[in-house]
């Protein structure tokens, strides 16, 4: 009996005031997490994770366009194809704001809504103005102590008791009512996840005639908790024009977004959903500290405690378990490549067809509406997975099956353009240029330069142009 360890104690709860923002005063009450919160402005031990790479001490900061040159011709037209980054951690949710080229910030105060801890009360105070105002202006009406400041314990927990707490409630509680869930009868496993839901989702902005924001809501309409499924989101996007957010360049569409969907995507039947477990179970694993028993609240992938979350459920070794997830990841990687440039290769289509109806060429318009739609259904599949950051992880069989859809109606939609434009008398080449360069170079004041050896005609050819482009 003498060796059993001591029963873990539990944190004595103490109330806090009411709406108290400041994590250091929750830090006086909560001593522990606050030291394990204040570690995520730290370096996120890059080079543990394949693909999540994080940043080093040298502070780099990883270009996703960069890394999949695709995205410079998909996202042209729009912020993310001037500057789209690697995310750092929650610490850094407003400085990284505050940092990025001033397109991807265009929009307004909205883009503090999944930013700044003080968002809930900025809507509460200014209404219709908090989504439109320029965000300069917006952080003004931040207290100056906090205006850099990203997560905060109140996102997540009430002060009265520090039980787990909806805080978005005009955004998230209304999407969760729209699926016919009682958000006053939330279990507390359920709200492990949900209160990551408050951001980990993606989220439409709906434009006015001048395409300013007039508000904000999650696009789960027909869906259900444990089913958001892409085809819904896709169809709510498609329900109405005001949604769209922004004009592609290469076919002059105008076109909604998808955003760090995390919590529809694991949600959506996945084996872990299914099994219970939750968000805070993987990210947010328990450890002993002195005698007591909390929760990590250094917020970090499990590769980068080096599978201890996983062992918590899973016998196998750490290395073991890590190797399911990069072959898991990889796998996702090589069909995210394929839908990728498939659906670049259709852009460039729709721009070739576009250049010859200004030279007078006539086209068949339901082979042109149907080629159309077939391609807007395999875009947002390719950017609801390049959003979504486990990298397929979280529901492989969904990311499977996403991808293998982007790529049959990406390939559909560039047969049936060929055909219209082979009616037309148009010359059409077998490869298509996609011009990388002209994309990915002078992409605003913070460009990397784009190296030639990243550039490949054949991106579905050898097994060694798929490792170089991982690189």
């Amino acid at each position: 009996m003498g060796c059993q360890s001591e029963k873990a104690q539990e944190f004595r709860v103490t109330p806090i005031a009411e709406n108290e923002v400041d994590p250091e005063v929750w830090g006086k009450v909560y001593p522990i997490h606050y030291e394990m919160y204040k570690q995520s402005q730290e370096p996120t031990l890059a080079g543990k994770s394949k693909y999540k790479r994080g940043w080093d001490t040298d502070k780099i900061v990883y270009d996703k366009l960069s890394q999949y040159p695709f995205l410079g011709v998909l996202y042209n037209g729009f912020g993310f194809g001037i500057e789209y980054n690697e995310p750092r951690s929650h610490f850094y949710r407003v400085i990284d704001v505050q940092e990025i080229d001033p397109s991807r910030t265009k929009p307004g105060g909205v883009c503090l809504t999944c930013k700044s801890t003080y968002a809930p009360d900025l809507e509460a105070k200014y209404g219709p103005a908090y989504y439109n105002t320029p965000i300069d202006e917006a952080w003004k009406w931040i207290p100056e102590k906090h205006r850099k400041l990203g997560d905060s314990c109140i996102d997540c927990h009430n002060p009265k008791d520090a039980s787990l707490n909806i805080r978005r409630g005009f955004t998230l509680v209304k999407a969760l009512q729209t699926m016919g869930v009682d958000t006053k009868n939330i279990t507390h496993q359920q709200m492990r996840s949900i209160v990551c839901a408050q951001c980990h989702v993606t989220y439409v902005v709906p434009r006015d005639k001048d395409m300013k924001p007039t508000g904000l809501f999650f696009p789960w309409q027909g869906s259900k908790l444990g089913g958001i499924s892409v085809e819904n989101i896709i169809k709510v996007l498609k329900s109405d024009p005001s949604y769209a957010e922004w004009k592609q360049a290469v076919t002059g569409f105008k076109l909604a977004f998808i955003r760090h969907p995390e919590f529809e995507f694991f949600s959506n039947n996945s084996v872990h959903w299914n099994a219970g477990v939750a968000c805070s179970d993987c990210h947010m694993p328990f450890k002993r500290m002195g005698g007591f028993k909390v929760s990590e609240h250094r917020i970090m992938s499990p590769l980068k405690y080096d599978m201890k979350a996983c062992l918590q459920c899973h016998s196998q070794t750490p290395e073991w378990l890590k190797q399911q997830v990069i072959a898991i990841q990889d796998r996702t990687i090589s069909m995210y490549l394929r839908a990728g440039y498939q659906t670049a290769v259709t852009a460039k289509l729709f721009e070739l067809a576009h250049k010859s109806q200004e030279s007078g060429k006539q086209f068949d318009q339901a082979l042109y509406n149907k080629a159309k739609d077939l391609y807007l259904e395999a875009l947002y599949r390719v950017i609801f997975i390049g959003a979504e950051n486990s990298v397929g992880f979280h529901n492989p069989t969904e990311a499977t099956r996403i991808l293998g859809d982007a790529v049959a109606y990406a390939s559909k939609s560039e047969s049936i353009l060929r055909t219209m434009l082979a009616k037309a008398n148009v010359e059409v080449p077998v490869n298509i240029d996609l011009e990388l360069k002209k994309y990915l170079n002078n992409r605003g004041e913070k460009k990397l330069n784009f190296k030639p050896e990243q550039e490949f005609k054949d991106p579905f050819g050898t097994q060694q142009n798929i490792e170089a482009l991982l690189k």
